[in-house]
């Protein structure tokens, strides 16, 4: 009798210690990771209403928090994906630019999260790789993907051709792998990626009549002429007027710049055809409607046009075009939204939503990104964690991409590895504003010479200051002052009112990169790299005779030190 108690007991033991272990299981919450690319903060209502409303994506925010000061540590595709999945800078995981390789040795928080029971799934824009390490199941385009009738890399299917709208398909297949394959005594990490808004913009067939003909406000510094800043401001080759192509990406017709004399401007008309090759024959007919019109009026308009015409028409070309594609991805963030509140999956469930890095909309008369100024370097992020993070809060804190995989690693329990550079934003989720200590972040751009001719550069970014180094192919220094240049038209750092906190933000970008272990060394090794790639012609856009003049430069700034 005795020993049967004793059995008894033991077996409620061992009952009683798995139902626990079950239950912090079942505890642990699911993660969806939604991101787009170069979706600028400036095109989410929650941030600014003045250029387009998202519903859907500000749902996020009323139900969770709002960053206002959130950035990536290197604002290109590629190495900002890097960043998210290793929680390193880029010379720390390889990842450097578009251009190199990433390096499939790093460890990445979905594999950390699968080891530890998590089901993990990735549907969309990866942008590198063919065979993402730690997910169970993905369906991904390959490299930028296209917007229509897209092709897939898959997991158990091959590589597949999917007729229809890409923003549509991916969220076709993230909404089926939620209803037919998540296990449920799983929680799960579904990452949500979108090739929306990248650059060749093509809207979704149902949205061509209304964003063909919306009009939009023009930013103040639209016809900024880059005085009193350092160089490569005014060397940047991303100018709305001179650098967007008539064609490729505001849709004029070939035809119609054969017959005004219009000159291509880089993969013109090649960039056109490829975008528009892979239409069936009736998106090709609605397509042709929708800008037959607009290619009309140009042809009566043009002759007449001076140079800051052209400049205001390409300008609203350009935002039709992209908030164009916005407004499918935030119909679509809603249906994702939607099948989480139907299905009781929102209250254990954190649910993100940002980009690979902001985006200039006309700012600086700039498209693209990859400067440290705000509208590059800033990112949208939105986050909601049902019943522990307070809704409808907004953080002023300095967030980066770099924290995202602590910030996982650390909700799900599992052990942050050494080696990761971020913080996790648990703490700044929870309301516990008191255990986040950061006051600067560290950025480092590379890709130079390459297309948009943006120069090297680093920087210590505070809440009240930029100090900013461009180190190739000349040596500057610029300061902006957030608070009172937040258009970041003048550089400062050369005024003697700046001297002292000029002296002071040198001893901190020193201490910044010997935290993250960057060096002038290091920088070295990855120009050296890039350029003699670039000089037997392997970088995209970057001819041998570019390489060659600024090779030529590089050696008489040197001879005159």
């Amino acid at each position: 009798m005795m020993l049967k108690k004793i059995w008894m007991s033991l077996l409620l033991l061992v009952q009683a210690i798995t139902g626990l272990c079950q239950t912090q299981k079942a505890g642990r919450p699911n993660i969806v990771f939604i991101m787009s690319d170069d979706h600028a903060y400036q095109a989410i209502s929650a941030y600014d209403r003045h250029l387009i409303e998202t519903p859907n994506i500000d749902r996020i925010a009323k139900m969770g928090m709002l960053f206002m000061q959130a950035s990536v540590t290197n604002s290109i595709c590629a190495p900002s994906r890097a960043t998210i999945l290793t929680g390193k800078h880029s010379h720390k995981n390889g990842k450097i630019d578009n251009h190199f390789p990433f390096d499939t040795t790093n460890v990445t928080f979905p594999q950390l999260l699968q080891k530890a029971g998590y089901q993990t799934a990735m549907f969309g824009k990866l942008h590198f790789g063919n065979n993402p390490k730690g997910f169970d199941q993905f369906k991904i385009l390959p490299d930028q993907g296209q917007y229509y009738n897209p092709d897939f890399i898959t997991k158990n299917e091959g590589n597949i051709k999917v007729e229809g709208y890409v923003t549509d398909i991916i969220t076709d297949m993230t909404l089926d792998w939620l209803e037919k394959e998540r296990k449920k005594d799983q929680p799960f990490l579904l990452m949500y990626l979108h090739k929306a808004p990248h650059r060749s913009w093509l809207m979704a067939e149902r949205h061509l009549d209304e964003y063909t003909n919306k009009v939009f406000g023009e930013p103040t510094t639209l016809f900024d002429d880059y005085k009193g800043r350092a160089t490569p401001a005014s060397e940047a080759e991303m100018n709305i007027m001179h650098h967007m192509a008539w064609s490729g990406d505001n849709k004029v017709f070939p035809e119609v710049m054969d017959e005004l004399g219009i000159a291509e401007i880089g993969f013109d008309k090649q960039r056109y055809r490829y975008e528009t090759g892979r239409f069936t024959a009736s998106q090709a007919e609605h397509f042709r409607k929708a800008y037959s019109k607009i290619n009309e009026d140009f042809k009566k308009a043009y002759p007449a046009m001076s140079e800051k015409d052209k400049m205001k028409w390409k300008y609203q070309r350009y935002m039709q075009d992209y908030l164009g594609t916005i407004k499918a991805v935030d119909e679509n963030v809603g249906r994702v939204l939607d099948y989480l509140e139907a299905n009781n999956l929102m209250q254990n469930t954190i649910i993100v939503y940002t980009s690979d890095q902001g985006f200039y909309l006309g700012e600086h008369g700039w498209f693209d990104k990859r400067f440290v100024y705000d509208q590059s370097f800033k990112t949208p992020l939105l986050i909601a964690w049902p019943g522990v993070t307070k809704a409808g809060v907004k953080s002023d804190e300095l967030v980066q991409n770099l924290d995202f995989a602590e910030t996982f690693l650390d909700a799900a329990g599992v052990k942050i590895p050494e080696d990761m550079q971020g913080e996790s934003l648990v703490p700044l989720l929870k309301g516990d504003r008191k255990k986040w200590t950061r006051e600067e972040v560290y950025y480092h751009y590379y890709e130079y010479p390459a297309e948009h001719m943006v120069n090297r550069h680093y920087a210590i970014v505070t809440k009240d200051y930029k100090l900013i180094h461009y180190y190739f192919v000349e040596d500057q220094w610029e300061l902006i002052d957030r608070k009172k240049d937040p258009d970041e038209l003048k550089n400062v750092y050369n005024d003697p009112a700046y001297e002292k906190i000029k002296k002071d933000l040198h001893q901190r970008l020193d201490r910044l990169r010997k935290k993250y272990q960057d060096n002038t060394s290091l920088s070295q090794e990855y120009i050296d790299k890039f350029m003699d790639d670039a000089s037997r012609g392997k970088v995209f856009g970057v001819s041998k005779e570019k390489v060659k003049a600024i090779q030529e430069r590089r050696a008489k700034i040197e001879g005159q030190k």
